[in-house]
Parts: C-alpha cells; structure tokens; sequence
C-alpha cells in the first residue's frame, strides 16, 4: 500500500494484491463510497476509515480519504463497497416534499406539468438568437431555438454522436446571457466535468460542487472548495483558526481556573465566528455564479439552501432514475431535460423495482407524456461512417438521422500511418464462432464468458494494431464482466495491447473510438441470449465505432433472437463476412 497526500487535503492510498498481480474481477467503479478493515475483521470490527475510490488501475485501486491513521495500515487490509447513504437521503427528502405537494417554493408551477396535471406553455411569438458556436447545425439550431420558447419544461433527444452537449452548452450560454441563474446536473460526475470544461472557454461565472476525488483534474480549479479557498471570508477563517490554535497552547500552560475559563469561552466565541466565516465564504461563491454544477445527488447539498434558480439543466436525463432528478429540478420554475432514451437507462439493481417501474425515466416519462410539443431530436452526427449509423438510425430513430460529410465515408485506413489491408478496409466485420466449438461457460460470479471468442477478439485487435492502428483508438466492449476480465487478462499478456481499452458496454456510454470491437459472447445449444437481446444496450455499443465496427458472435445462437437477427443480416449485407476459425490456429 501507497501513501500520499494532495487534493485538496485529501490522503490518497493506493491498495494493491498482496501478490502484486492484476486484480481480480471486482465490482468497484470510480467514486464509490468504500471503507477500509483489517483484512482478518468480523462485521462488528472498527473501520480504520472511509473514503471514495479515485482511481482503478489493472493492479490497483486508489481511494482518497478526509483522514485516516497510520495505525493498522501495515498489515493485510479489505475494501468493502458500501451504499452511499447520501444518495438515499436526498432521494428520499424529495420525495417527501413532493408528496407533501408543492404549494410553495421554486418548482410550484412546473411540478403540475410534469405530473400531466397541467399542460405546458410554448411561446409562440418568434424568438431569435445570435449563436455563440457558429458552427451549429440546423437541428442544433432549431432545438435551441425551442428551448428558449419552452416555458416550463424542454426535451432534448440526443441520438449517438448528434452533439447533445454541444446543443446544451449553446442553451446555458443563451440563459446565461439573459440573465439566467442556472443549476445544471447530471446523473455522474464525468458527465458534469464535461460540462464544466465545455464552459471553460467561455468565461462564464461558474462553480462547480463536490468531492474533489470525484472530480477530472482539470476542473479541479472551479471546485468550489478551490473558490472557497481563495476567497476572503476563507483567508478571515484561516487567519481564526491560527488564533485559536495559539489560544489552545495558552490554555494548555495556564494554572488558575479563571484564566482557562476566559480562554475557553474566546474559544467559543472563535469558533462561532470561524463556522461563519466559512459558511459566507461558501455563501459568496455560490451567489456570484452564473452557472452552479453538481451531480443530481450533489444537489441536495446544505450548500444550496436559499439559492433560487431561474432554470435547471440535466444533461444524460435518460440515464438518471427519476427520483434523482427530482433533487435537482425543485430548485428551479424552469427545466430543460437532454438525453436518449433509446441508449442506455440507470441500472436498477431490483428485479422488483424494475417491475414496479422505478427504470422508466423521467425523460422517457415525458416524451411518451407530450411528444414533439415539448422536444427536439438532432438529426446530425458527427462521429460514424454512414454505414455505422444507418442500422442504429432505421432501427431506433425512424431514418431521420443523418451522416455530416465529414464523417460519412471516413476509414480506419484514412488515418496516418494505417496501411489499407483486409484488416482495416471493412467499415462493418462480421466474425462468426459458429461450428468453431466456442461455447460459454460461467465463472464463479455466475457471469458468462467465452475464452475462444475473447481469443478471436484479441486477435483482430492486435491485426488492427499491425496495421499502424494506435491501440488507443481500439476499444473492446463487451456485456459481461466475467468477459471483460478474460480479455484483460488475455491483453497483459502482450505490450502491444497495453492501450486497448476494454469495458462493459455500460463503460463506453457517451464515449467513442476509431474502432470497436464487440465480442457477444453467448454461445450454447439452447440458443439463449440473455440480455443481449436489450436493444438499447446494443445501439450503445455499435454506435461507439467512428470507422470500424467489428462483431464477433455465434451467428447460430444469436439469430434466434429477431433484433439481433437483422444486426447480423445488416452486417452480412453491408460488411465483410470472416469465420473465426481464420483468427486462431
């Protein structure tokens, strides 16, 4: 184990095998709350400490806590995955002030709205805008324009690669110019991160709230702890706390009782005025933004009370259970939703709740609820081959969206030094395991995993590599953990593969890579496909390739399932057809 210290004041540990080695499959993901035990400790053991998981390495996990003593840190030590209570919390509180009914406050007249019980407000006298990015689309265009008409609520569908957040930035920067104070949030941090840098550029007044080891670096300065720091209300509780702490060595020295009470009551006194100080301090830099960021959960924070917004944005709406959503949107009379609800949903860990509709979202909520009346799609893309795009665009999105030029016949060979071979022509590649005897097995979590077919998988990876393709512009997605864990395995045994980046499918949401390959895994006589067969979770997956997009599966077992029978047809058609037995000797 690794100690340091650095952001913000925050001690970072870095926890490693006692072996060394790579790690074993885990369930851990960044910005987990998790607590650290001796390793031999029973469920009624004293924690040494609780953190949040900052970073996941192939041979590491590093988790930043507040504090944490040095005693018991020699010693083997466990991680344990533990619920973020906060986030129950704050679900919770509104929920109750929903039920309570909204009679007063920010949200009053928007809540009816979005429950159906009133119907929403578009203005339709003719607004106009002078862009500040030049280079929008129409369709980006037209939706900010709708935006701005929308009284109460505006939905913004996003499809793969249309530029969503492009579209969003462009709506915050026009509230902003109208004098708009806006909550912007999002179901996960990077989402929010993406936001804050997107803004940058831009000077706008912003701020961005939450746990710095859940932060990028990069935005690491608009914190609002990092404001904070530099304000003068904070420089005044600086210049408190070092009093204090030259008042608390004097009260140590003193003999008589009268003197230690008169310390003891200044100290009081002190420490009164130092939770103040900070407390203005927080209260300044909130009220001079512009724009305050936060995750969904992060707006339930004490820091807000009291302030009032004119708008609140949710950017991935789609992926964020409705109940989070509601944290944020009773701040503000006004909401713009982005997201696609034809991508992936929030992961409802319930088989019940599922049932009992907690997975529908609001987003999906209201575009079933009112449709076009309150919504824009983007209709251009900017990220695929126009052979990439035209399955996800007639199976999910009515053939409505469209390839810009820029990107519509671009190949993986068109990149530098990317020779043009069989490897790296095809825009879309079939590799069928079927007849190769690659059949799933399951691995003691109950995941599913194929090592022929991650085997094949790795071998056109490497090919695209010794084509001149950098492993960084490789990813590998796949649905199961357990296979994500063969093929990490399988990469550590060769350098070249170091750079390939492999994930879930849930891991690749909102991201891109010049090449994809996705390895499907189900192979077996019943012909089962589990949840493959999840359209959305397949439209995520294919639409991540820009150039190329690869399919390794059992054409046998996979076509039973009609969906993912004409994803195979469209690749037979419009690709290059390989067996696997071609990729292993």
């Amino acid at each position: 184990m690794h100690r340091c210290s650095g952001l913000m004041g925050k001690v970072l540990l870095e926890f490693q095998s006692n072996k060394g080695d790579l790690l074993p499959a885990h369930k851990f993901s960044n910005h987990d709350v998790v607590i650290v035990k001796p390793n031999k400790a029973d469920s009624s053991s004293p924690l040494l400490g609780q953190g949040v998981v900052y970073r996941l390495k192939d041979s590491s996990i590093i988790v930043a806590f507040d504090d944490i003593p040095e005693d018991g840190l020699n010693g083997p030590l466990r991680l344990e995955k533990v619920a973020n209570e906060v986030t129950y919390r704050s679900m919770k509180n509104a929920l109750i002030q929903l039920s309570k009914g909204i009679q007063r406050g920010p949200a009053e007249d928007l809540v009816p709205v979005l429950f159906g019980e009133k119907p929403p407000v578009v203005s339709k006298k003719a607004t106009q805008f002078s862009p500040f990015n030049k280079n929008l689309d129409h369709s980006q265009r037209d939706a900010v324009l709708k935006s701005l008409s929308c009284k109460d609520v505006f939905l913004l569908h996003g499809p793969p690669g249309t530029g969503k957040t492009t579209t969003v930035i462009e709506i915050i920067l026009q509230e902003v110019k109208h004098g708009s104070k806006i909550l912007a949030c999002a179901a996960s941090n990077i989402a929010v991160d993406n936001i804050v840098e997107r803004l940058f550029p831009f000077r706008v007044k912003l701020v961005r709230l939450g746990h710095p080891a859940r932060l990028l670096p990069q935005v690491l300065e608009s914190a609002l702890d990092a404001q904070v720091l530099r304000g003068d209300n904070s420089a005044l509780a600086n210049d408190i706390r070092k009093e204090m702490k030259v008042l608390s060595g004097k009260l140590l020295k003193a003999k008589d009782r009268s003197t230690k009470r008169d310390i003891k009551k200044e100290l009081r006194t002190l420490a009164r005025e130092e939770r103040k100080r900070q407390q203005l301090a927080i209260t300044d830099v909130i009220k001079q933004a512009d724009v305050v960021l936060t995750t969904l959960t992060g707006a339930f924070s004490r820091k807000l009370e009291g302030s009032a917004f004119d708008l609140v944005i949710i950017d991935e709406a789609a992926q964020a259970l409705e109940v989070a959503c509601w944290i944020a949107l009773l701040k503000g009379p006004r909401c713009v939703l982005a997201g696609d609800h034809l991508q992936l949903p929030p992961t409802i860990q319930s088989v019940e709740a599922e049932r009992k509709g907690l997975g529908k979202t609001l987003f999906e909520r209201l575009a079933g609820l009112y449709g076009e009346e309150v919504m824009s799609m983007l209709t251009v893309q900017y990220r695929m081959h126009e052979l990439i795009m035209n399955w996800s665009s007639k199976e999910f999105y009515d053939n409505k969206v469209k390839a810009h030029s820029s990107v519509a016949a671009h190949m993986l060979h068109d990149l530098e030094g990317v020779k043009s071979l069989s490897s790296t022509t095809p825009t879309l590649l079939l590799i069928d395991t079927a007849g190769c005897d690659m059949d799933e097995k399951k691995d003691e979590e109950e995941s599913t995993m194929n090592e022929g077919e991650a085997a094949v998988t790795i071998a056109h990876a490497k090919q695209l590599i010794e084509c001149g393709v950098q492993a960084s512009d490789i990813g590998i997605i796949t649905p199961y953990a357990a296979q994500v864990s063969c093929l990490k395995m399988m990469r550590s045994k060769e350098n070249i593969l170091k750079d390939v980046e492999i994930s879930t499918v849930d891991g690749f949401q909102g991201r891109e890579k010049e090449a994809i390959v996705i390895s499907m895994v189900r192979s077996n006589s019943k012909k089962e496909v589990g949840f493959l067969s999840d359209h959305r979770r397949m439209n995520v997956a294919v639409t991540r390739a820009r150039r190329q997009c690869c399919l390794v599966c059992d054409t046998d077992t996979v076509s039973h399932d009609n969906f993912l029978k004409r994803l195979v047809e469209y690749f037979e058609e419009h690709g290059e057809y390989s067996s696997a037995s071609e990729y292993v000797s």
